[in-house]
């Protein structure tokens, strides 16, 4: 059996284009992302150096870490390019009724 459990965020409405947002849910920092119309969840924290991704460079379904250039796959976690080392962890997202629900 899992601990995970769907945890109301924010409005979708808060989660503009290319405006990646921060949000502490279920004690895990996490951000949210619109592409293209749908809402997407990644772990906040860089997996290389302690930086914030929801003040990097969000473009093409990727996000730039603002430290070092470092950029993720948004959808998947994946790492692009150097001198990124591990993968960015992903959290499933629902939307209901106008507001996004994370999957912590």
């Amino acid at each position: 059996m899992s601990d995970e459990t769907w945890q109301r965020v924010t409005d979708a409405s808060a989660i503009q284009p290319d405006d990646p947002q921060k949000f502490t849910v279920g004690g895990e920092e996490i951000a949210l992302y619109n592409i293209d119309g749908d809402i997407y969840a990644t772990h906040n924290i860089c997996t290389h150096a302690f930086a914030s991704l929801a003040d990097g460079f969000q473009e093409n379904g990727e996000i730039e870490c603002p430290l070092h250039e470092g950029r993720f796959d948004i959808k998947t976690g994946k790492m692009l390019c150097a001198p990124l080392v591990e993968d960015l962890q992903v959290y499933e997202v629902k939307v209901e009724d106008g507001a996004v629900f994370v999957k912590i």
